[in-house]
């Protein structure tokens, strides 16, 4: 392969993935900084970290149903570089459109405009046919369901926390009693789906350097009963400290700091393939010279590419977005902030563990709403909503415009 055209296809890929981090990652941490349990500094400094690690280690699934389920790759066997040219046009339409939305704080989905971009040139160049529309369909009844789902998990769980705690006449007493079931349901969310996936490599040393073998799940079980056992202990001390004089939202607010984290990691893990799907099939395809028809290894320089693009677009420009999402859609407190972002973690995480590629917009935006129905309906914005719709509905057919364009001039130039 061409290091020059690895070069600029790298930039290309890393130019993606930075618009995609100053808009998708506002949906991480925007809630909050929103309801002020975290300041703007640091969730820059807490999305950044967990949004690379969740790329590099959780982000491979995606990146393959992206890299290979959308366009028909059958239909380019006999013409690689076509479907490189494709891909090529994929990246710079979707990181112009991100950068457009984000330049207007407009938190639009960049899985929309991924998948829209790969359908737009796959049309032009080989027909209709040429897309894969039972990938287009699934995908498409997962970006319907997700803001639904979490909408619903989200109201689901606030409802609850109402009535339990924050409705009570003596709220110390019941959120003492609910600390324990709070951080159950924190870290069953995250630790169901990811810590198998984490501690398989420990099950793995453990059983050929010491001959130790132990399921790699007990070691999930294990680390996510004493992380349980840990924040239980550690929230029961601040409720003590705090005595009748403590507020309710301050220990919420530490629960929506790691439900937070939580999202970030999730969205590290499923959106990094929107970035760096068409790079993972560029290279594949220029260094075989053969067009991916099935799942593909994704090197380990292309994900850590992807994770530092998403990191220094949401340094750069993250805040942009970040206020559209924790504020002008609902007032949010921590414990409605926590409620939402532990929504939009379980369903990201179960998305990423089946490889499909939704909306983390759609999700906590969704999970936002259902906190709204609970509260009160007149304190949803619904202009806001309006605006986030409009751009939600538009992407699709804008970035299959732009790479149908960018499609033919690459071709007309090369």
């Amino acid at each position: 392969m061409s290091i020059g055209i690895l070069i600029v296809v790298a930039i290309l890929a890393f130019y993606l993935a930075f618009n995609l981090g100053a808009n998708d990652v506002a949906n991480a941490m925007g809630t909050s900084v929103g309801s002020k349990a975290v300041t703007l500094r640091q969730a820059l400094i807490i999305a950044g970290v967990l949004e690379f690690a969740g790329a590099v280690l959780f982000g491979g699934e995606v990146t393959q149903t992206l890299a290979t389920g959308v366009a028909n790759p059958v239909l380019f066997v006999d013409t690689p570089q076509l479907f490189v040219t494709g891909m090529v046009s994929v990246l710079i339409a979707c990181g112009l459109w991100l950068q457009l939305a984000t330049s207007r704080g407009l938190p639009v989905s960049s899985s929309h405009a991924v998948v829209g971009a790969i359908a737009g040139f796959s049309w032009v160049a080989l027909g209709v046919g040429a897309i894969d529309w039972s990938s287009i369909k699934l995908i498409t009844i997962g970006w319907v369901l997700t803001p639904i789902i979490s909408g619903i998990i989200a109201a689901l769980f606030y409802s609850q926390i109402q009535r339990w705690i924050l409705n009570q006449p003596n709220q110390i007493i019941q959120l003492k009693e609910w600390i324990p079931w709070l951080s159950a349901a924190l870290v069953g969310a995250f630790g169901v789906i990811v810590l198998p996936t984490l501690t398989h490599p420990i099950a793995e040393l453990f059983t050929n350097k010491f001959g130790i073998n132990i399921p790699f799940y007990d070691y999930s079980l294990l680390t996510g009963a004493v992380t349980v056992v840990s924040l239980t202990v550690y929230s029961w001390r601040l409720v003590e400290k705090g005595g009748n004089n403590l507020l309710i939202e301050k220990i919420f607010a530490r629960y929506q700091l790691l439900s937070a984290c939580f999202v970030a990691f999730a969205h590290g893990s499923n959106d990094v393939g929107n970035a760096i799907a068409p790079l993972a099939a560029i290279v594949y395809t220029i260094s075989t010279n053969i067009v991916p028809l099935s799942e593909i290894d994704v090197p380990l320089w292309i994900l850590v590419l992807g994770a530092a693009g998403i990191v220094t677009g949401l340094a750069i420009l993250g805040k942009n977005v970040i206020a559209t999402i924790g504020e002008s859609i609902i007032t949010l407190q921590p414990s409605s902030g926590f409620c939402a972002e532990l929504a939009t973690a379980i369903t990201i995480l179960l998305a990423s563990r089946f490889g499909l590629p939704v909306s983390t917009s759609h999700a906590l935006v969704g999970g936002v709403v259902g906190i709204g129905l609970v509260q009160d309906l007149k304190s949803i914005k619904f202009s806001t909503l309006q605006n986030i719709a409009a751009a939600w509905v538009v992407t699709v057919p804008a970035s299959a415009l732009l790479s149908a364009l960018i499609f033919y001039a690459l071709k007309f130039i090369f």
